[in-house]
């Protein structure tokens, strides 16, 4: 691992990190995304049969009810068992999401309230190009569930036989996913976002992705709606002296199964630096001179996956602002909140934790506010009506407030 100065041009690269990788693959981004549009399912079979060394045809883009079934042939049934149990957390947790609508009533007669409904049509996108990411399938599709949405579409990329991994369809099935179609890259985001002949057009993308998926989900912001920019996994690390190495290069380790995953170790100590250079290879080691400078350091590099490994947790977490989420001590690795423990795993990357918040059941509702006004509360505002109207010149505003008076 090397370490970094703060004063170094390569910390700020890190700060930077999404902006730096958005360069490499705009263009290229773009010419898919315009090409889906165009040319629909044309454009999505081509890109399938370069990226994913798969031939399909229009019909074979959407997973039959026969692949559907054939895949619990292919499965552990304990699988299964596992399966219900980990749902079993992640619903218990994001029914406590819900939000409740609610309106108020003054003596004048004004009644002010908001009500939330679910996005309609919700497409998510399952990774499957080092390896199919299941969890993501549960992490992404109960949340929306729980919220009401109405229709859920899933893609995925193929594997080079022209099948979805069996794990992906078994639980998509078991959760009523709608429909399974086997696309990938930003040209599935593109698919998703105007619709071809095939895949049908959402409302919302959600799910994580490599750099290309990210970016194309960026590009189509506007025509849909987007959950985050959820690019490659991240992790950093806050661990001093008092801390376990063993449990700290362990989960560094496990950060570089990740393709492009990033690995940053922060730390107050000199001695526990030293030592853990010597034990990996990968990855970046801050120095800082203080708690609140590496709170500091952190809220800067806003992290996808924050582990506190030190003594005393509650002093720092105060001071930290920008992370996706926080594991809070040395029995809670990043590896159960990708799997068990209820929070959905798909959290903001690439610095974007400073505005951006994980999925939630948040995240496939919408809030209408809702306004009624009596005759005699109306009344009342007339002054601050005619004074707004007359600064913004809009006369017929105002015409259409008297109207209720004539």
């Amino acid at each position: 691992m090397k370490i970094l100065r703060l004063s170094s041009k390569e910390i700020q690269k890190l700060y930077d990190r999404y902006y730096y990788n958005k360069k490499r693959v705009t263009e290229k981004v773009r010419r898919i995304v315009d090409d889906v549009r165009e040319n629909g399912d044309r454009a999505l079979i081509r890109y399938t049969r370069k990226f994913d060394k798969v031939k399909l045809s229009p019909k074979e883009l959407k997973v039959s009810a026969n692949e559907i079934n054939a895949a619990y042939q292919n499965i552990d049934t304990d699988f299964i068992t596992s399966l219900k149990a980990i749902m079993a957390n992640i619903e218990k947790f994001h029914r406590k999401q819900l939000p409740r609508p609610w309106k108020t009533k003054d003596a004048d007669g004004i009644q002010l309230g908001e009500i939330y409904r679910p996005i309609e049509t919700v497409g998510i996108y399952v990774p499957a190009g080092t390896a199919p990411l299941v969890s993501s399938v549960y992490m992404s599709v109960l949340p929306a569930k729980i919220a009401g949405v109405k229709k859920i579409i899933l893609v995925t990329p193929p594997a080079k036989d022209g099948r979805v991994d069996p794990h992906i369809l078994a639980v998509a099935n078991l959760l009523k996913v709608d429909e399974v179609y086997k696309a990938g890259g930003a040209q599935a985001i593109a698919a998703l976002a105007f619709g071809t002949k095939t895949i049908p057009k959402v409302d919302k993308i959600v799910g994580p992705g490599n750099d290309y998926v990210t970016e194309a989900k960026r590009q189509v912001y506007g025509y849909v709606d987007i959950d985050m920019l959820a690019g490659p996994s991240e992790v950093v690390i806050l661990a001093n002296q008092f801390s376990d190495k063993e449990y700290v290069v362990q989960d560094l380790q496990a950060q570089a199964e990740h393709l492009k995953g990033l690995a940053v170790l922060v730390t107050t100590s000199k001695k526990f630096a030293r030592a853990m250079r010597k034990e990996m290879q990968k990855g970046y080691i801050v120095l800082a001179k203080n708690l609140e400078q590496a709170a500091e350091v952190i809220n800067r590099i806003a992290p996808e996956h924050l582990e506190v490994l030190i003594k005393r947790p509650n002093r720092i977490l105060k001071l930290i602002n920008n992370a996706g989420a926080v594991f809070i001590g040395p029995y809670s690795p990043v590896c159960i909140g990708d799997y068990v423990a209820g929070p959905s795993h798909v959290l903001p990357t690439g610095g974007t934790a400073r505005f951006f918040s994980g999925l939630s059941v948040r995240s496939f509702l919408k809030s209408t506010h809702t306004i009624a006004y009596s005759r005699k509360a109306l009344e009342k505002e007339k002054k601050a009506i005619e004074k707004m109207t007359k600064i913004e010149g809009l006369s017929r505003h105002l015409e259409s407030f008297r109207a209720r008076f004539t």
